[in-house]
């Protein structure tokens, strides 16, 4: 690209088809991206992360400040990249898990600069960072209280304290995922003493092995709301030691005599509750 055209020009260059060929010589045309206008830019942001070609070093070039959803699970990127997300302070989304198994990329460093900067933050996806540490969690619980959802499944470090902190400063939180973690039957239960358990929607604790039969029964005690209470692969959770189970293994019952497409509240309990429900839909 000529670094000589106006803005218009480059417009009217990359709308003629040539935003690929733009990205595939990417490192040519760097100098050149800043000056494009967000709508271009924004284009281009979901080309290039969908082929995991945003990098730490070229991450500013394309970002402006007017981003409002960054997909960059394909991306490999450091903290380094997310230093430079201080300038999409209206960041509403934002997913960082890794499309392999495991991203150790990313610490509890680049989570705390997200944090302080995209207080506006909705929904975040921390699915494999495995070096993600409750320090991370807790920026984001005390900066971004507004957040609906957070996927922090297989952050391997994550204990308790992250569930502590979201349950004390996100009163929105729908979703929530905490699944492979070292989590405790005391984490679900202060997670669900907080102002968000009348909102809470969706929970993953799957294979969590340090869960109990009292992890379950707190969150449906405490949750009008549940629609989806995942714990597939806990080895301590039974579903048998309580009158709450029993009544809702009784709800789950009634679902498995439904259509699928009229499936509208799903407790999976065990591996045994899951095959058994998938034969009888």
């Amino acid at each position: 690209m000529d670094s000589n055209l106006t803005l218009p020009g480059q417009e009217r260059f990359l709308n003629c088809g040539c935003l690929r060929c733009l990205i595939i010589n990417i490192s040519r045309y760097i100098s050149d991206i800043k000056y494009l206008p967000p709508n271009i830019k924004d284009r281009l942001i979901k080309i290039m992360s969908t082929r995991g070609r945003i990098t730490d070093f070229n991450i500013n070039e394309v970002l402006h400040p007017e981003v409002q959803r960054l997909d960059l699970r394909s991306c490999d990127i450091s903290d380094l990249a997310l230093q430079h997300l201080c300038r999409c302070r209206k960041l509403k989304a934002l997913t960082l898990k890794s499309s392999r198994e495991h991203r150790n990329s990313i610490t509890s460093e680049g989570i705390k600069a997200v944090a302080s900067s995209c207080s506006d933050l909705h929904e975040i996806s921390l699915k494999g960072c495995c070096s993600v540490t409750d320090e991370g969690v807790l920026a984001l619980a005390l900066n971004c209280q507004l957040l609906k959802i957070i996927d922090l499944g297989g952050c391997l470090s994550i204990t308790d304290m992250s569930l502590y902190a979201l349950g004390k400063n996100c009163p929105f939180l729908q979703c929530v995922d905490f699944s492979t973690t070292q989590v405790s039957d005391s984490g679900v239960a202060a997670l669900v003493s907080g102002p968000c358990a009348k909102q809470l929607e969706e929970i993953n604790m799957g294979y969590c092995t340090n869960l109990t039969d009292k992890a379950v029964e707190a969150v449906l005690t405490a949750c009008p709301q549940i629609c989806i209470l995942l714990f597939h692969g806990c080895p301590l959770i039974t579903g048998r030691s309580d009158r709450s189970f029993t009544r809702s293994l009784g709800a789950i019952s009634r679902i498995k005599k439904t259509k699928a497409s009229d499936l509208v509240c799903l407790l999976i309990f065990t591996e045994d509750d899951y095959r058994s429900l998938s034969r009888n839909l």
